[in-house]
């Protein structure tokens, strides 16, 4: 049976190993739950303006939960298919031990269109979601709920005709880099750090699956990048450098590159925050939604000043809370979060229960038929 390749956290022999892994488990939540606490923070005004967000809650704008979705702390469709883009790794890499061939972009497909169904439609194709192994995200029945899903992501995927193929839309929209953090903590653990072009090829093609315009596809190659190296202990400065390079071999690169760069322009000087963030946009499109996040965490002094200041802007406020989390975590770790953030979020456990299996994969003991048989019912690897 092959075996995925094991990361030198896989050797927890010696106290340093586990301390290393431990550090990493840290990382590995934070990137998740830190993503689910800025989607969740944006929520309540991810369709108001700056103006009317401070209107409502005063000079600092929001600072802490409010209502949103009959609760607080309650994530969008961000979050959702987050989740179900780490189950489609999870499941692909199962397939590939068990079976000898995966394709990520396919099996991770089949893992949004599970998704479409917990949004109540379903492929015009007949394509197969696998309600006869659904595994175990879809049974979590606090998936099953609309969050005002974008448009593009579920008129791609019920116009899907072939798993794995790239969406035939002219979309820039920020629903494919928004998702895709799980690629890079998978990379990770695939011994990947020194090959990141492929953790960006994979996030660039589980982008397309929804988006189609080369803007909307490669800030999730460069997002996975940049998570991969900051849960390895990269600097954010650091990090960018090396997504960037990856970013320069693909054609139509420019506007995705002028983003960023503004983005780190603005970061280095004395631009008011606010006028920072007007600057790069309104976060609908996937380059702004990247250069605003990319921004906030560059100079925010902590996680909480970082997700707090990329929502309280006009546009999407839950996507720039989301990625600025995603970032924010996996550089400090899930410590960092305010724990009455933690608290009050919707689905913690399943969330976190997704990031130790992202840390742990590569240790699953398939050849063990009682560890097999439990693994394929929550991840079936078909």
């Amino acid at each position: 049976m092959p075996n995925s390749p094991r990361s030198a956290l896989s050797d927890i022999s010696d106290p340093s190993g586990q301390a290393a892994r431990d550090m990493m488990r840290k990382r590995f939540h934070g990137c998740l739950l830190g993503g689910a606490v800025g989607d969740a923070l944006g929520a309540p005004v991810e369709f108001m303006t700056r103006e009317a967000i401070l209107r409502r809650f005063g000079p600092a704008g929001l600072t802490d939960y409010a209502p949103a979705y009959g609760g607080l702390g309650r994530i969008t469709d961000d979050t959702q298919m987050t989740l179900f883009t780490a189950e489609g790794l999870l499941r692909g890499w199962v397939r590939g031990c068990l079976k000898g061939i995966t394709t990520y972009p396919s099996v991770t497909a089949h893992a949004y269109l599970r998704w479409l169904r917990t949004q109540g439609l379903a492929s015009r194709h007949e394509l197969e979601f696998g309600g006869e192994q659904p595994g175990w995200l879809f049974r979590q029945e606090a998936v099953h709920s609309r969050r005002a899903p974008g448009n593009t992501c579920l008129s791609a995927l019920q116009a899907m005709t072939t798993l794995g193929a790239p969406a035939r839309n002219d979309s820039k929209g920020c629903g494919g880099v928004m998702r895709v953090a799980p690629v890079g903590l998978f990379g990770s653990r695939l011994g990947q750090r020194t090959a990141p072009m492929q953790v960006f090829r994979l996030g660039t093609d589980l982008s397309s699956l929804t988006h189609g315009h080369p803007t909307g596809t490669l800030p999730g190659g460069v997002l996975a990048v940049l998570i991969l190296l900051l849960v390895e202990g990269a600097s954010l400065l650091d990090a960018l450098a090396s997504a960037k390079a990856c970013l320069q071999t693909c054609a139509h690169h420019e506007e995705t590159l002028a983003a960023i760069e503004l983005a780190e322009s603005l970061a280095a000087n004395a631009t008011a925050q606010a006028d920072a963030i007007w600057q790069l946009g309104e976060g609908w499109i996937a380059e702004e939604a990247l250069a605003i996040s990319v921004y906030c965490a560059l100079v925010a002094k902590d996680f909480r000043e970082g997700v707090i200041l990329a929502v309280n802007h006009d546009g999407d406020s839950d996507s720039t809370g989301s990625i600025t989390g995603n970032l924010l975590g996996a550089m400090h770790g899930v410590d960092a979060i305010p724990p009455q953030w933690l608290a009050q979020l919707e689905l913690r456990d399943v969330i976190e229960e997704l990031a130790n299996d992202l840390l742990d994969f590569p240790d699953w003991d398939l050849d063990n038929d009682l560890a097999n048989r439990s693994i394929q019912e929550k991840y079936p690897g078909y």
